[in-house]
């Protein structure tokens, strides 16, 4: 079972991924980021990538798709906030979305 982050992992694994665009959700513990592809059929590509790591590891984004744009929330609800769970799956998505 995941466990919250610690404040160590906030200063460190947190900061790396909002020095790389995600953002802290305003009145949640959870971080966002909003990715934009050329094409629909780029979004959705990158969104089945996603989708094959997010099962393997049993984590599931929070995601709205319109045409070249998803936005993406995560957050670990069995937690009820962050976890290295979000941290992970947000790292692979911003290596998916290069």
């Amino acid at each position: 079972m995941s466990q919250p982050l610690s404040d160590h992992d906030r200063q460190n694994e947190l900061k790396a991924c909002l020095d790389a665009g995600w953002s802290l959700v305003e009145g949640r513990d959870a971080i966002f980021k909003s990715y934009k592809f050329r094409s629909f059929i780029e979004a959705f590509s990158w969104m089945s990538a996603v989708a094959l790591c997010a099962e393997k590891m049993n984590h599931h984004p929070e995601w709205f798709n319109v045409y070249s744009r998803v936005d993406v929330t995560l957050s670990t609800h069995d937690v009820g906030g962050l976890s290295l769970l979000d941290i992970t799956l947000a790292q692979k998505m911003d290596d998916l979305a290069k």
